[in-house]
């Protein structure tokens, strides 16, 4: 019976060639964008997963609020771990990671820059899952100076060497570190990525006991299946405990006293699984996703397989009439209504599993070019897994798009269509002009969201940041220079090609220092401020160019600028004073590297600029005339290859045995919105994918539409209708359809992009063009759809058309 039913169907499939390549064209790309989609969303559901006891580990931030600045970071103090596990028993363990960044690297003659190190605890790998392929995790990093490092970067320092027990060197730290472990490699959906990490016990900061100072990501391991809401609320008796004793002594005030002046401080929990899409602190280890980014790509990834079913379920129905008459015969003849479903279920799952062939070499195709635009690594091996969710997706498909047509031609009376009495129903039409409606509902919401995101990364090109971005050359690893800084920055400043140059590590994009400050007012001890903090020299706010908004800039001729501040707009207005005001007023640095408790006088107040992302709004900024090592120029671009050249030279004449490296700021600046031009670019593709398969269904419609109405066209031509009259007369009723899903699709577009759009703290205003300019494209797009076939059936020969009714 099996198959009889494939030999009729397969005959079917042939007969109607039209739409069964419509139908087959429209589920291919359905199942494989949809596919490439659901991988995407796994791999982003999937951080961090790899952990053994990923559900029990939580990492410890903290959060404040102090007069009105607020302060959300993923590291804390040195002894918060300790604290943790010896004050609380659901703790089993507790962990930490500090951050060493990229260091210089000397095994023997060789060097090497290019890999990141971090400090863990020696029990680190008893916590998170990085298997050994040689040395044991449990004692590896036991002693001070011993290092675990990835099995790439073994091979790339050691060769063919047994890397165990041989010493890597850090030149610039003058410490040297023995090789006592090799981990395969830290997996690409974790929350952070390392090349190599060295005991905690080789750095005396880790036995600090003070709880003022945060720089240690802390991890804690708890017991199966514990909530870790119920520790969380016990963590304000910590704080009073071990900071209110701090504070006190810091302060002068008592930790209640600090609280009921408004302030508010404490620390949080973070699931490690919702790390990667969920956190917004600061200071994250990498660059966290985003979780609305992955429930709306969900919801598409649904929406364009609904559409593709959409399309099948339209054509089957629309073009019932041609398998009337056999279902009436076939029913005369003996077959039950239970065999006739079965029949077109087995015809569907004909066209879905052509469709899933086709698929399968789609995405073999086109994941490659996905992954580079999203910068993933998703893959579609022969993964058993990945090869039965692709099936379950076909069978599920074969089922959702075919279980409504079959109970639908199955429910034919054999006497009704044998008597050719079978009209069309105004119900099934009905549905169909439902599922069209939706089909453009869908594509018309995904044409304004893509130009909302466009208009929106546009607008962050373009803003003026408070800053100049543009021309601005920045040399990070310039303190290999040591005391040849100034002297390689007052050569290059020889050079008619460099406008100015500054010495500084803050930058206002990109990897930069970053340093909190505590402050206050002269005389008000207890009203204690954090903000940001700029070590800079005089050049760094005219190299910038940054502009004054009162007072003066840093100067080399004022002896007492060493004590001297420059504070913006907003650090002003938080301080109670406007622009004029400041200037003269004190404050006192708590905390400063000068000291505790030093005074600065304000000699000038900067116009606000953006020194975070556009996602923030622009917080207090204190600077003061203490630069760091690290080299920023201001450069003409007329001859930007002949001036890097001349630096290399310039810098290769120091002999500092580090590589001449740059960047410039507005490559900085754009790096900070990678994943929204990112996400922007993939929502196009998924757009245009969405609105092709749209109108495939459109497609298919509207040539059975001229097919039935192939009389009625011949007889209007014989009448004096002109080919124009007959495409509008059959275009009408589509273009319609495409006017009521504008109606359902502009108000549930405004309120999600706007929802979207609330994530930036600087962003666009949602504009009446953006939904009049969807509408049109959609109406466009299926006006050109529609006309194609519409013209093909006007200008077809009346006569022929008559004779073959």
């Amino acid at each position: 019976m099996l198959k009889n039913y494939i030999k009729i169907a397969w005959r079917n499939l042939i007969k109607h060639k039209t739409f069964s390549v419509i139908n087959i064209s429209g589920l291919a790309i359905g199942m494989s964008v949809c596919f490439i989609i659901l991988l995407y969303v796994q791999n982003e559901l999937s951080y961090d997963r790899f952990n053994k006891n990923a559900d029990s580990i939580v990492r410890v931030a903290f959060q404040a609020e102090i007069n009105g600045g607020k302060i959300f970071e993923t590291n804390v103090m040195p002894p918060v771990a300790s604290a943790l596990k010896n004050d609380y028993a659901e703790v089993q363990d507790a962990t930490r990671l500090q951050i060493a960044g990229i260091r210089k690297v000397t095994y023997k003659e060789k060097s090497f820059k290019d890999d990141q190190l971090a400090f863990v605890d020696a029990n680190f790998f008893n916590i998170f899952t990085l298997p050994f392929i040689a040395g044991d995790g449990k004692t590896a990093l036991l002693e001070p100076n011993t290092v675990v490092v990835t099995k790439a970067l073994a091979q790339k320092y050691f060769g063919n060497e047994n890397p165990i027990g041989k010493t890597l060197t850090l030149p610039n730290d003058n410490a040297q570190f023995k090789v006592t472990g090799i981990i395969d490699k830290v997996p690409v959906n974790a929350h952070f990525h390392f090349d190599m990490f060295a005991s905690m016990g080789s750095l005396p900061s880790a036995k600090s006991d003070s709880w003022m100072a945060s720089n240690f990501f802390t991890y804690l391991l708890l017991k199966p299946g514990y909530d870790y809401k119920k520790l969380e609320s016990k963590l304000p008796s910590m704080v009073r405990k071990y900071m209110g004793p701090q504070i006190q002594q810091s302060m002068g005030i008592s930790l209640e006293q600090f609280i009921t002046k408004g302030n508010k401080m404490g620390f949080v929990l973070q699931p490690l699984t919702s790390i990667h899409l969920h956190s917004h602190a600061n200071y994250e280890l990498d660059v966290p996703g985003n979780a609305m980014y992955v429930y709306v790509f969900g919801v598409i990834a649904v929406f364009i397989l609904l559409i593709a079913c959409i399309n099948f379920i339209n054509l089957s129905t629309a073009s019932a009439t041609k398998r009337a008459k056999e279902v009436g015969v076939r029913k005369v003849i003996g077959s039950g209504r239970t065999q006739l479903i079965k029949q077109f279920l087995v015809e569907s799952a004909l066209l879905v599993f052509i469709a899933l062939i086709i698929s399968f070499i789609l995405i073999q195709l086109t994941l490659p070019v996905f992954n580079s635009i999203s910068d993933k690594n998703l893959n579609f091996g022969f993964n058993i897994k990945i090869i039965a969710s692709f099936i379950g997706l076909g069978i599920l498909v074969s089922v959702a798009a075919g279980i409504y047509p079959a109970f639908f031609l199955a429910s034919f009376k054999p006497i009704t269509v044998l008597k050719g009495q079978l009209k069309s129903s105004n119900k099934a039409f009905g549905v169909r002009s439902g599922l069209v409606v939706f089909q453009f509902f869908i594509s018309v919401g995904l044409i304004i969201g893509t130009v909302v995101v466009q208009q929106q990364m546009q607008y962050i090109q373009n803003k003026n940041l408070g800053y100049d971005k543009e021309q601005i050359l920045s040399i990070p690893n310039s303190y290999a220079l040591r005391e040849n800084e100034q002297v390689f920055k007052t050569d290059m400043l020889r050079d008619p090609r460099i406008i100015s140059a500054t010495v500084s590590s803050y930058k206002p994009a990109g990897p930069s220092s970053g340093s909190n400050a505590l402050s206050f007012l002269e005389g008000h001890e207890n009203q204690i401020m954090k903000t940001q903090e700029y070590h800079v020299d005089e050049e760094y706010i005219p190299t910038f160019g940054m502009k004054m908004a009162s007072g003066r800039n840093f100067s080399t001729a004022f002896t007492t600028d060493s004590t001297a501040m420059i504070i913006n707009e907003t650090a002003a207005k938080a301080y109670g004073w406007n622009n004029l005001t400041a200037v003269g007023k004190t404050i006192i640095r708590q905390n400063s590297d000068r000291g505790d408790n030093v005074p600065y006088h304000v000699i000038g107040v900067v116009k606000d600029f953006n020194f975070q992302s556009l996602h923030e709004p622009i917080t207090s900024l204190l600077m003061t005339l203490h630069p760091d090592q690290g080299l920023i120029f201001k450069v003409k671009t007329a001859d930007i290859q002949g001036l890097l050249s001349t630096m290399k030279k310039q810098w290769s004449e120091f002999n500092t045995d580090e590589p001449f490296t740059y960047t410039f700021m507005d490559d900085l600046y754009n790096k900070t919105y990678a994943a929204e031009q990112k996400t922007g670019a993939v929502l196009n593709i998924f757009a245009v994918f969405t609105i092709l398969v749209a109108c495939l269904g459109l497609f298919g419609l509207i040539t059975y539409t001229a097919e039935q109405r192939t009389k009625e066209i011949g007889i209007r031509k014989v009448l004096g209708a002109s080919a124009t009259q007959v495409v509008q007369m059959l275009s009408k009723d589509f273009v319609k359809l495409v006017l009521v899903a504008c109606v359902f699709a502009f108000p549930s577009s405004y309120w999600i992009m706007g929802k979207w759009l609330q994530s930036f703290a600087f962003r666009i205003n949602i504009s009446w063009w953006m939904f009049v300019g969807a509408g049109l494209s959609a109406l466009l797009i299926a006006l050109i759809t529609v006309s194609f076939q519409a013209f093909k059936a006007a200008l077809a020969n009346p006569v022929k058309s008559l004779r073959t009714e």
